[in-house]
């Protein structure tokens, strides 16, 4: 059995409208967020021992690519957000990230992911380092689609 386990991510977000469709929009704010030309595989949300953040890291075309994805899209006058939080375990064991995605502005959001993230410290019974966010939002121009993502990317294997 192969096992892949991430010694290295990145965080990336980005937002992007369309007139055409929430899809194409979706697509531009993969663009931005430099993930449109992987193949985007959808994990949990548990960051292994030792794992570290690095920079952006150019990913070949066409990779199949592990990443925990927040994404929201809408329409015309809607407000999105989406986003993740994250953090290491102050024991030094990996840590978790956290998605969340609303209909609302990034405050909301980031208020809704410090809850999940304490929820996720109390059920495991162990203390949380310091929480970081990737929060993206949006206002929907008229007649638009859009889309807000944020993400954090699993990159350079064991």
């Amino acid at each position: 059995m192969a096992v892949h386990v991430p010694k290295e991510f990145f965080i990336t977000s980005g937002h992007a409208t369309s007139p055409v469709s929430d899809l194409n929009a979706f697509d531009l704010a993969l663009m931005k967020a430099h993930i449109s030309e992987q193949n985007l595989v959808a994990v949990s949300s548990v960051i292994p021992d030792g794992a570290r953040e690095v920079e952006i890291r150019e990913i070949p075309m066409g990779t199949v690519t592990f990443c925990v994805l927040s994404q929201m899209r809408g329409y015309s006058g809607e407000n999105l957000a989406a986003g993740i939080a994250y953090t290491y375990r102050k024991d030094g064991h990996g840590g978790y990230v956290a998605e969340g995605h609303l209909h609302g502005n990034a405050e909301d959001l980031r208020c809704e992911l410090k809850r999940k993230m304490e929820e996720m410290s109390r059920i495991r019974g162990v203390e949380f380092g310091e929480i970081h966010y990737r929060v993206e939002e949006l206002s929907v121009p008229q007649d638009m689609y859009g889309c807000c993502i944020s993400s954090l990317v699993f990159c350079d294997f064991h």
